[in-house]
């Protein structure tokens, strides 16, 4: 009786356990029930794993990946070089740090040269170069710079000034990424000729107090929207001009360097208004 009685309870255990959809099913059931399509889906997911994106677009010969290795080694020695910047910064080798930062303008130049040439260009080398700039002219910059003017400025304006530079390099690389492309002019000064301004600055100009608003003027004109023509229309102005720098130099070479620089800077505004008087 009491085996009876297990046997008819066991089998009504098994009636109820057992549903039309496969997962009340094991073993050799499981594999002849039918799974519903979105089950199939998920199993086919978790199997696949994820699946890594091509860094590099198109034919993935060896001439070609070598090609794109060089030209991210490019971009991966600018960020080298602004981390020695850093480093050499803390421990006052300002000159040395300001060259490290001029070699970085040099590589971040090099590597779309090289990939716009080579055919290798990508949207990871384009993040990568936004990296690079970040890391060398963003953070690196305003480091060099502190150490240049920390004897000749208040701490109190030089410190936010040397933060502001970090900050708009940050929303001009953001912004840069986002928006349609001009082949004439640039939106605001490029990071890269802001941070190769500091730089050179700090190699040819002896640090004073006044230098530090000034930095905080030039991180500001990094997110205005007036427009700086590209080098490329720069070399185009009459030949007679860029010989007067040359002379200029001859000369004074710091005055120069202040006048052209300052020159560059007040060209923005000015083709700002133009521009304005124009479209009126």
């Amino acid at each position: 009786m009491l085996v009876r009685t297990a046997l008819a309870a066991r089998r009504k255990r098994d009636d109820l356990t057992v549903p039309d959809s496969p997962a009340g099913l094991t073993g050799d059931l499981a594999l002849l029930a039918p799974r519903s399509p979105a089950v199939s889906a998920l199993t086919e997911a978790a199997s696949a794993g994820p699946k890594a994106i091509p860094l590099l677009p198109g034919e993935r010969t060896l001439d070609r990946r070598i090609k794109f290795a060089l030209v991210n080694a490019c971009t991966l020695a600018s960020i080298m070089l602004g981390m020695f910047a850093v480093f050499l910064s803390l421990h006052g080798h300002v000159t040395t740090a300001a060259l490290c930062i001029v070699a970085c303008v040099t590589f971040d130049g090099l590597d779309g040269a090289l990939a716009r040439k080579f055919g290798v260009a990508s949207p990871f080398g384009a993040q990568m170069d936004s990296m690079a700039d970040m890391a060398s002219f963003g953070l690196a910059t305003p480091v060099l710079v502190y150490s240049w003017l920390k004897s000749d400025a208040p701490i109190w304006l030089l410190a936010p000034a040397c933060a502001l530079i970090a900050a708009c390099a940050a929303i001009r690389l953001a912004r840069f990424n986002v928006s349609p492309k001009d082949g004439r002019f640039f939106c605001g000064v490029p990071t890269t000729m802001a941070a190769a301004i500091l730089a050179l600055s700090a190699l040819i100009i002896d640090p004073k107090g006044w230098q530090a608003p000034v930095v905080a003027v030039l991180a500001l004109l990094m997110v205005s929207t007036f427009p700086y023509a590209k080098l490329a229309r720069v070399l185009r102005l009459p030949r007679w001009l860029l010989v007067v720098p040359i002379l200029g130099a001859l000369a004074d070479w710091q005055i120069t360097f202040i006048v052209l620089i300052g020159a560059y800077l007040v060209s923005g505004p000015l083709l700002w208004v133009r521009h304005r008087a124009l479209a009126v």
